[in-house]
């Protein structure tokens, strides 16, 4: 049953990176680029300021700095833990593949912390913005799935370790928000 999946994964994983073309390269290494994100940040810290003022928008810097933290480090635990290749070393699949950058990143994939990491601050915002606009969940919520599609795509995630980081970015994003309001709760603005 493992072995079935495995391979399913893989052959959706050569379905979608063998859609992507030379003219749509560009696009998704800028999508995939943690840089490329840094005006959505500032974005969202302006945001957070407004509607929370100096003292919960310090802790809710803090809370983000731990979020990403914990995130990250998950999926360093479990590459480490589990090694499952990325697609870029999988001998069954390196061949057959569309490596679009000019590196493959570590040797293991499982899961990815790009696709955590985003839906991870995805939620996080969301929810604390839910009151305000639902176009901003919305614009986050595609933005991280941009990301997620992205290390796809330049071919260097399988569509699991995608899938399994947007789940722990989800629920994590999720546990943090909620441990951030009740932080909240006695602070004045």
């Amino acid at each position: 049953m493992l072995e079935q999946l495995i391979q399913l994964d893989k052959d959706i994983f050569l379905f979608l990176n063998g859609l992507g073309t030379e003219s749509w390269d560009n696009f998704w290494l800028f999508i995939t680029n943690k840089r490329s994100s840094i005006p959505l940040y500032f974005l969202l810290l302006i945001l957070s300021y407004k509607k929370l003022h100096l003292k919960k928008t310090l802790l809710l810097l803090i809370a983000v700095a731990l979020l990403i933290t914990v995130t990250d480090q998950l999926a360093n635990f479990f590459k480490y833990g589990i090694q499952r290749f990325r697609p870029c070393h999988d001998i069954e699949v390196n061949a057959l593949m569309r490596l679009v950058k000019n590196h493959c990143g570590g040797k293991f994939g499982y899961f990815s912390a790009h696709a955590a990491n985003s839906f991870a601050l995805a939620t996080f915002f969301s929810i604390l913005f839910k009151n305000k606009t639902m176009y901003i969940s919305i614009f986050l919520m595609l933005w991280a799935l941009f990301i997620a599609y992205s290390r796809i795509y330049i071919g260097v995630h399988f569509p699991l370790d995608v899938l399994t980081g947007m789940g722990i970015g989800i629920l994590f994003g999720w546990l943090f928000i909620k441990l951030y309001i009740f932080a909240t709760l006695k602070i004045k603005a």
